[in-house]
Parts: C-alpha cells; sequence; structure tokens
C-alpha cells in the first residue's frame, strides 16, 4: 500500500495583531505567517487507526485520539497509519500540532482524494494557514488565508524549553481591540521587509512575557548575537532573529548552542 511523507514545517508569526474579540470568545488575528525549511516528520499510509511517534522531541507526545494527527484522520473519515517524526518543541509558539495536523491532511486528502473539511480550522486557528505552508496572511479566527510573496529571511529560532499556557497569555491582554496591521507594500527586498516587520507587533508578546520572564532573557540573547529584528512567535515561548544572510544567522545560533535551550537556524520562506 502507498505511503507518503511529508515535512510539516515550524509556523514562525512575524507578527500578531489581536484586533477584536468575538462573543462567542474566539480572538479575532492579523497575522503575517512564513514557514520554516524545517521542521517535523511524517510518514502517512491507509490501514490501521495507528500513530507512532520517535525524534528527538517525540517523548510525551500523546499518542490518543486526541492527537491533533489522529484527529486529522478522523475529520477525512480515514483509518491510517501515521508515524510522526518529532523535532519541533511542543506548545512553543511555533504551530507544532497544528503544521502535523496540516501535513496529515494534505497526505490524506492525495491518498483518497477527498476534500479537507473547512480547510481544517475545526482542529485548530492555524492549521488553515498551514495547509498552505507559505508565507500568507491570516485573518479573523483563522479562517481568512492568503499567501503572498516574500523573499526568504535568514533566521534563527530560540525556544528556552518551557511551555506558556496560551488561556493565560490571551488572559493578560491589556487590550483585545488593537489597531490592525498596514497594507504590505509589494515587492520589498529583505532588508526593507525587516524594517516593515520591525514597525509591527505581537500583542502577545507581553503578557507572554509576564507569564514567563525567561522570554525577555532570549530576546535579548538574540540581540546580543546581532540580529536585525528579535521577537516572539505565537504566543510563545519560542522568539526569532533576523539576519542579514545565512552565514550570520549561522554563527548567532553556535552562539547559542551553550544556553541549553533548543536553537536551530533555519530560512523562512
Amino acid at each position: 500500500m502507498t505511503a507518503l511523507q511529508g515535512l510539516a514545517p515550524a509556523k514562525i508569526n512575524l507578527t500578531l495583531h489581536v484586533t477584536g474579540q468575538r462573543d462567542d470568545g474566539y480572538h479575532l488575528l492579523d497575522s503575517l505567517v512564513v514557514f520554516a525549511d524545517m521542521g517535523d516528520r511524517l510518514t502517512c499510509k491507509l490501514g490501521e487507526d495507528r500513530l507512532t511517534v520517535d525524534g528527538p522531541m517525540g517523548q510525551g507526545v500523546p499518542l490518543g485520539p486526541d492527537n491533533l494527527v489522529r484527529r486529522a484522520a478522523a475529520l477525512m473519515g480515514v483509518e491510517a497509519a501515521i508515524h510522526l517524526e518529532k523535532h519541533l518543541p511542543a506548545a512553543a509558539g511555533i504551530g507544532g500540532g497544528s503544521s502535523d495536523a496540516a501535513c496529515a491532511l494534505r497526505m490524506l486528502r492525495e491518498l483518497t482524494g477527498k476534500e479537507v473539511p473547512d480547510q481544517g480550522l475545526g482542529l485548530g486557528a492555524d492549521v488553515p494557514v498551514c495547509m498552505i505552508a507559505r508565507a500568507a496572511f491570516m485573518r479573523g479566527i483563522g479562517e481568512d488565508v492568503t499567501a503572498v510573496d516574500l523573499p526568504p529571511l535568514h533566521a534563527v529560532l530560540v525556544n528556552p524549553r518551557v511551555a506558556v499556557p496560551t488561556s493565560a497569555v490571551f488572559s493578560g491582554l491589556a487590550s483585545k481591540v488593537n489597531p490592525a496591521m498596514p497594507p504590505l507594500p509589494d515587492g520589498l527586498p529583505a532588508a526593507d521587509l525587516i524594517q516593515w516587520i520591525a514597525a509591527q507587533r505581537n500583542d502577545l508578546e507581553p503578557p507572554a512575557i509576564t507569564a514567563q520572564p525567561v522570554i525577555s532573557d532570549v530576546l535579548a540573547a538574540l540581540r546580543q548575537t546581532g540580529a536585525q529584528l528579535t521577537r516572539m512567535s505565537g504566543s510563545g515561548a519560542t522568539c526569532f532573529g533576523l539576519y542579514p544572510d545565512a552565514k550570520r544567522a549561522a554563527d548567532a545560533a553556535q552562539s547559542l548552542q551553550h544556553s541549553g535551550w533548543w536553537v536551530a537556524a533555519t530560512v523562512l520562506r
């Protein structure tokens, strides 16, 4: 039986503006999202309903029906044997579980010919943008996704190996209604794009730092490596630094290896 392999890349929120909250409690977001050239790896084939996990970040990953990969198969109405090679830290603000689910959905779509219901939104707000796994604007509660063309950005990702409860971060917002992002000018080269990103925000960064002050230490460490821009991704605790070229990103990552944190040099696309 045919088996497919796929990459579930890390999702990075270059910006994240919280613009409102619906009556049902869902927050409205305005975010520019990109994807790294590294992430988890999945193998999928139809048949037995089974999930296996290994990899450097595989310990402790739940294997039961609540796992997003298994929920992806249930959403498609099929039984599948899926193996997850876990490289991304969990609950880290880089969409690891959502990207895993989206990768599984893409493979199951190819294997079955079935369409993915509502682009996987029922599995989480990040799943629709992870379904396209390329630079995009994500708006609303995650249902409004528009692909954009961006130059590649050299980056270092750092996670201090602490979990940040998403509920605590959102509840700690000083304001639930904040300005949306301005339009992104067309054709910006990387240096100008970084300047534009720097003028935007991640509204979840301040409450995340309150919940886990080590995030501010990560941002300071990235600044000390000469990053052109540092920011937290998503609801944390992973932070990123942007650099003018691959060598300076690699050198920065090397200088941070002693920290005991999870560190990865990558290209964001």
